[in-house]
């Protein structure tokens, strides 16, 4: 049997029109120079039980899958507590997401000049971005830090480019 591989991209920002999707493209071109193809994609706004259920298809298929949006810490990111509900576990900070964006955290304010208050509250929402569910593994972030996760064979970076690409070429080397 050959692997197969998906694509889902998350976002009402693509749904609306506000946003162009450039991750299919994108996926599809880093998979070909892979001598890979891409073998669907699915397309979901920001609804909860729409992003569940697509993220239980994609546990359950055993394909390779790359997810991207909704992973940060906004109210309308749902990625990952739709991931742990599709997943039957609970949500936790992982330890190595916390360190990192801790650092950034630090980074951020050395570049701004400013104190790092790691227990104020803007800071302590920030950690929220390294909840993930339980079991999962990071996915390094070369732009900015902030890791992404991967459970099983399912990948879930950002929706920006910027750090998605680089971190779905991380996934497909390693």
């Amino acid at each position: 049997m050959t692997m197969q591989f998906g694509l889902i991209i998350i976002g009402d920002e693509i749904m609306s029109g506000k946003r162009a999707d450039k991750h299919l493209p994108k996926t599809i071109e880093l998979l070909s120079a892979r001598g890979l193809q891409l073998d669907y994609a699915e397309y979901v706004g920001d609804s909860p039980e729409r992003i569940t259920a697509s993220l239980k298809r994609a546990f359950a298929s055993g394909d390779v899958v790359f997810s991207t949006g909704g992973i940060g810490a906004t109210p309308d990111d749902h990625t990952r507590q739709c991931a742990a509900k599709a997943l039957g576990v609970n949500l936790a900070l992982h330890p190595q997401a916390e360190a990192l964006i801790r650092e950034r955290m630090q980074d951020t304010a050395k570049e701004q000049g400013v104190t790092y208050e790691p227990d104020r509250p803007d800071n302590i929402h920030r950690l929220n971005m390294g909840v993930f569910p339980a079991g999962a593994e990071i996915i390094p972030n070369p732009y900015n830090k902030i890791p992404g996760f991967t459970v099983g064979t399912v990948h879930f970076v950002p929706g920006f480019p910027v750090m998605a690409w680089p971190m779905m070429e991380w996934v497909l080397e390693t």
